[in-house]
């Protein structure tokens, strides 16, 4: 079945549980930064947590993917970090003590770290290196819709209860709930006796990239530089609410992203198998070098249609695409912990990445930093195209995986 690219059973469950799991998130993530300065958190305590809560994430994710590797599992993990983040929405609207909402906070993104890697390494098992974009794109599509339905779930509560933040905390607890209960129907696949081993360090995991091919480090290289220049998206949705000068506009374009992004992902994913999923990653870095480039110069609702439409491409474009990709390159005994490696110093480039927008944006304008940001992707583009890379175990160009 697989070697046909049809969507598993495997596939379509572990798509569902990031579905109702993002649901639960993307609820919260708009009345976030409102909550936690109803309950006496400051602008800047504000930055600490979510700085911890992101740096959590991103090394945990190497360190488990590896763990997952080396135990030759990976059902638990993903069991254990999507219900670690179920739990975690009703503990931040427990209590309100600053240590209390840290460690509720820390919990949820650990949990993220926990699955990530495992969760991607058993896409990887279920598909061949024929089919891993529409695998990848499907579960993308699907995580993706849950992270359009959240805030529109959120938009119509708040409208009818007003200010009932900590409610919200308590709702998201359903979808959460049933991303768990689905995770109980995945079953871990045979694994080869070598891959079992011991625990290892916590930041062993940095060590794979000694041993890894030369064709995963130039890919690599090649992302993090696009990491680099990827800032977050609230710069993007800070400039179309000064632009338009609409709460309500800035919210329906980061739904209209996250729509066009979901729908996209699977086609593209498709044509990645097809085409080749190098040819659809430089693609989608091309759309994001344009959107950046030309953003700090819109100024009408078209304008930021089109962008906001290119940039929902772009996503879908790469998200799924380069994980595809880096799994094709690395030894399937070792795919978690090339997918966690990846994962974690993407986590730590964005936070650069964000740090470095924030001072082009105050410096000089925010159209600098958007032209900085564009000139820089298309650098990368440019590396992409001219880069030669071979599948080692079967020859294949990257151009055609």
């Amino acid at each position: 079945m697989k070697g046909k690219g049809i969507i598993t059973r495997l596939v379509f469950l572990v798509s569902m549980v990031s579905l109702f799991t993002d649901v639960a998130s993307e609820m919260l993530y708009p009345i976030m930064p409102v909550y936690l300065r109803s309950i006496g958190f400051s602008v800047i305590l504000i930055g600490v947590l979510e700085g911890l809560a992101e740096a959590t994430a991103g090394l945990s994710k190497g360190y488990f993917g590896q763990l997952s590797d080396r135990l030759g599992r990976r059902a638990p993990f993903i069991r254990w970090g999507y219900g670690m983040s179920a739990l975690s929405k009703p503990l931040m609207a427990a209590f309100t003590f600053p240590w209390w909402i840290f460690l509720a906070r820390t919990m949820d993104r650990l949990g993220k770290g926990v699955r990530t890697s495992a969760r991607d390494a058993l896409l990887s098992e279920e598909a061949t290196p024929a089919t891993k974009g529409k695998v990848f794109g499907f579960h993308r599509s699907m995580d993706t819709l849950g992270a359009a339905i959240g805030p529109m779930l959120a938009l119509l509560f708040l409208y009818l209860y007003p200010g009932h933040y900590r409610m919200m905390f308590i709702i998201a607890v359903v979808p959460g709930l049933a991303a768990v209960c689905l995770t109980l129907l995945l079953r871990d696949k045979k694994v080869p006796a070598e891959t079992k081993g011991r625990s290892p360090g916590f930041f062993s995991y940095f060590l794979y990239w000694k041993r890894s091919s030369r064709m995963y480090k130039q890919l690599l290289a090649g992302l993090l530089v696009f990491t680099l220049f990827n800032s977050s998206d609230a710069f993007l949705l800070l400039c179309t609410r000064e632009k338009l000068g609409s709460d309500s506009m800035m919210i329906g374009f980061y739904v209209y992203y996250n729509m066009v992004y979901a729908l996209a992902s699977y086609p593209l994913g498709a044509l990645g198998d097809k085409a080749g999923l190098r040819s659809v990653l430089i693609l989608g870095l091309t759309m994001f070098s344009g959107v950046y480039f030309f953003f700090g110069l819109a100024t009408s609702f078209l304008h930021f249609g089109l962008l906001f439409l290119l940039y929902g491409l772009y996503a879908a474009s790469t998200e799924g695409i380069s994980k595809a990709l880096i799994s094709n390159l690395a030894h399937p005994s070792e795919t978690a912990t090339a997918i966690g490696l990846f994962n974690s110093l993407s986590s730590i480039f964005a936070l650069m990445a964000s740090s470095l927008a924030g001072f082009l944006w105050y410096t000089f304008s925010p159209g600098t930093m958007f032209m900085v940001s564009g000139i820089g992707v298309g650098l990368v583009v440019v590396y992409l195209i001219t880069l030669v890379i071979y599948n080692k175990p079967s020859k294949t160009r990257l151009s055609t995986l």
